[in-house]
């Protein structure tokens, strides 16, 4: 019997055996004897996994055949023929017929007679046929097939079995779509003159093919090959097609090639009618200790953009390697590199490469090597700046290079202490920059005594940091070099308190946790020092507790300040889950702020903004969180935003949300969704039936996906994507809509549109990234899933 292509599952088994009861005292003391836990009265007897049922029978387990039938006859030794519901059995297999006739010296089994086989789950039915049982050869006559990995089936004017991996479909047809009544026609179908299929390679090829949807022939392909299973295959991937309003129709065919199981590449010539030819390619690899990918991009001679060469790179690496030598240990490796031909790349080919959202593009290298409470790294950095005329922007320093060092120990006799240096060299065009390069090196160490228990904490913690700069040209005032030492210390403490509560019928854990935290660092002028690679935090409920206002080490923030907050919590008492959150901070300065970045605002003495939050998760199918941040100087919010999200069950998700920065005059809705519109049925015959495709019975299913991102400061659509998806079991379609923005007032607008066979190949552009990266939630109705058990259709 070949090993054939798996695919979905199958209907069950026609034949049923009869079922046996237990008398329950038996069945309890066979439980014990099992190991099972016994049923309570009423419940069905819990069953557990055994080696007797293992998907590959044991090697110690022979090649044993047992035959079964009304009438038998034969020669002991040399022939057997079984007639009336005769079956053949051996490890795997199981062949059924009216007339089975078995030739022990050629070990041929010759079946007539409502000819049904079994081969790990792989089912077929003839006419009448013959096999070669162990070696695997044999035909069957007028065969229908149904292969048990994705439910594909078909029929044949004969079907060979050249060995256990290998057969040939002679003059047959292959579908995904479940079969209806008797004048039943699939959605789609292969028609092919010959079909061989190679499990070994897991490919199926075709000759003479010719691919049918909805009844008419719309691809004849002379020879065609496609995958028998999930397991990934060298080959021509089907062709895309999309079409946006810059590159105009672009078309590309694929080529896979499976060079490892842990390494593969893709190489992709196109044509795009606008600019012209178009070749992409990606490799990537997996190993145990990395793993990265390679992207890279060319268009020769782009005729919209003066017959430039176009091209871009993009490479991602991360692991540890072993350095090999005795006593060093392993090396980290860390690569992130960018890069493009022209400023206007990314404004092209939004679609490309890894990450072309921004303007900078980061050529990143790292070494990186710790043991034991010791760390090292080292770092080159180096950015590639897009520039657009209209809307110039000032390119970030280079670090070439960077070296840090860390030391430090948690819970040594109560303690927490760690000290860290850094030294970098900042490069970048002063003419952008208006200030001079420059090499810094800082010493920042901590020492803290944390006090915890479970009904709340204190730390105190202390801090130094020491920082040295050598400019390559004077500063304002004409200094060369600078220095600055600071101090800070900090107090943080907060209680947990917590009570048994009710709300709405449910039972739940309630807390109560106010928090307490004094921060003081002194006083240092800084306004002459130029700023390499500090900004100013983003004031949420996460930064209202750091010490300084400030990311990166050239400005540290003079303070005097407490900040206070208290959250309460609702939690599951049995998994611990977060209910709902509730929560209040705010900060009191006793002096006013006196550091700030050119051009920022100091804070005055008083309190600051007040954040609120709240945060609700009843249960699984809604979610809830809002942020506001309010002055109660002005008495309205500063900035607020609220997101909600609504997902019931599978496919099924609706979000939104609403963002407004007063300061910024910024007002967004932002909305995505993923939802059925309806259902579509046509049945006929008897009531009940289920069956998908053309002919007796037809049902689909409509889903609506998108997500628009509508500024109401603006009134306009900044970017979006709007799409339907129909699914009607054996193949899917897609027509997708996408917007997205390139600059102020220009955007990259494209369709893509796509038919999923499932069973074979998919057709068209692909939008299902697009889909899943911009929509929250979005699933893919088809799933990727594990192979189904050849127990699946036992008889």
């Amino acid at each position: 019997m070949p090993v054939s292509p798996p695919f979905l599952p199958i209907a069950a088994a026609s034949r049923v055996r009869p079922r046996w009861a237990l008398h329950p005292l038996l069945a309890g003391v066979l439980a014990l004897l099992c190991g099972a836990a016994t049923a309570q009265p009423g419940e069905p007897l819990a069953l557990r996994a055994t080696p007797l049922l293992a998907e590959q029978p044991p090697s110690h387990v022979g090649a044993a055949t047992t035959v079964y039938g009304q009438r038998v006859r034969g020669r002991i030794g040399l022939e057997t023929v079984l007639e009336g519901q005769a079956e053949l059995r051996q490890p795997g297999t199981v062949a059924q017929a009216e007339r089975l006739s078995y030739d022990q010296g050629s070990d041929i089994v010759t079946v007539s007679g409502g000819v049904r086989l079994n081969k790990a789950g792989d089912r077929y039915t003839a006419e009448s046929g013959q096999l070669r049982v162990d070696a695997m050869e044999g035909f069957l006559l007028r065969p229908t097939y149904r292969f048990l990995a994705s439910g594909a089936h078909g029929e044949a004017e004969r079907l060979e079995w050249l060995d256990r991996d290998r057969a040939s479909v002679i003059q047959g047809s292959y579908t995904t779509c479940p079969r209806g009544g008797p004048d039943w026609v699939p959605d789609w179908i292969v028609r092919a003159d010959r079909l061989d299929l190679d499990r070994e390679d897991d490919e199926g090829r075709a000759s003479g093919a010719v691919l049918e949807f909805k009844g008419v022939p719309v691809l004849p392909v002379p020879a065609l090959s496609f995958p028998i299973s999930e397991r990934r295959r060298s080959g021509w991937l089907p062709p895309t097609l999309g079409l946006d309003n810059k590159s105009g129709l672009d078309l590309s065919v694929p080529y896979y090639w499976n060079i490892a199981p842990h390494r593969d590449a893709t190489f992709t010539p196109g044509l795009m009618s606008r600019r012209g030819v178009d070749l992409a390619g990606e490799f990537r690899y997996l190993e145990n200790d990395y793993q990265g990918r390679i992207n890279a991009n060319l268009t020769p001679n782009d005729r919209l953009r003066d017959g430039r060469n176009r091209w871009g790179y993009f490479l991602r690496h991360n692991g540890q390697h072993d350095s090999g030598i005795d006593g060093i240990g392993r090396v980290g490796l860390g690569l992130n590199l960018n890069r493009v031909s022209d400023n206007d790349y990314w404004r092209d080919f939004s679609r490309r490469g890894l990450s072309l959202t921004t303007r900078l593009l980061a050529n990143d290298g790292a070494l990186s090597w710790s043991r034991g409470d010791l760390s090292l790294h080292a770092r080159a950095l180096k950015w590639q700046t897009l520039q657009d005329v209209a809307a110039p922007i000032v390119p970030p320093y280079d670090r070439l290079p960077q070296l840090t060092a860390r030391w430090g120990r948690s819970n040594d006799r109560g303690f927490d202490y760690a000290i860290e240096g850094d030294f970098t060299r900042f490069r970048a065009d002063p003419f952008w920059t208006g200030q001079p390069n420059a090499e810094r090196g800082f010493v920042q160490a901590q020492l803290a005594r944390p006090f915890t228990r479970p009904w709340g904490f204190f730390t105190p913690r202390v801090q130094l940091h020491a920082s040295h700069y050598r400019f390559d040209g004077p500063i304002s005032g004409g200094a060369t070099s600078a220095s600055r030492v600071l101090p800070t210390v900090s107090l943080d403490g907060g209680l947990v308190f917590e009570r048994q509560a009710g709300f709405f019928g449910r039972d739940l854990t309630q807390t109560l946790e106010p928090r307490l935290k004094y921060v003081y660092t002194p006083y240092r002028d800084q306004h002459r020092l130029p700023l390499y690679d500090t900004g100013a935090y983003d004031f949420n409920f996460a930064t209202i507790w750091a010490e300084n206002a400030f990311a990166g080490n050239d400005r540290i923030v003079d303070n005097n300040l407490v900040t206070g907050g208290l959250t309460t919590r609702l939690l599951d008492p049995q998994t611990g889950a977060e209910v709902l959150r509730l929560g209040v901070a705010q900060r009191y300065r006793f002096s006013g702020q006196q550091v700030t970045l050119p051009g920022g605002l100091p804070t005055a003495r008083g309190l600051s903004d007040l954040m609120l939050g709240a945060s609700v998760n009843w249960d699984a199918r809604w979610a809830f969180d809002s942020v506001v941040q309010y002055n109660l100087d002005t008495r309205r919010s500063t900035r607020t935003t609220v997101q909600a999200r609504y997902s019931p069950e599978k496919f099924h998700t609706v979000s939104a949300a609403y963002r407004h920065q007063r300061d910024l005059r910024s007002e967004s809705l932002d909305i995505g969704w993923q939802w059925p519109l309806a259902d579509l049925a046509w049945r006929q015959g008897e009531p009940g039936g289920r069956s998908v495709g053309g002919g007796s019975s037809c049902q689909g299913k409509w889903y609506g996906v998108g997500r628009l991102n509508y500024s109401l400061q603006d009134r306009r659509l900044v970017e979006g994507i709007l799409g339907f998806e129909y699914d009607a079991g054996c193949w899917i379609g897609r027509v997708v809509l996408e917007k997205l923005n390139s600059s102020i007032h220009s955007s990259t607008k494209r369709i893509m549109f796509q038919v999923e066979l499932i069973g074979l190949s998919r057709l068209g552009s692909n939008p299902l990234r697009a889909l899943r990266n911009q929509i929250p939630r979005y699933q893919y109705l088809r799933e990727e899933t594990s192979s189904p058990s050849r127990f699946t259709d036992y008889e």
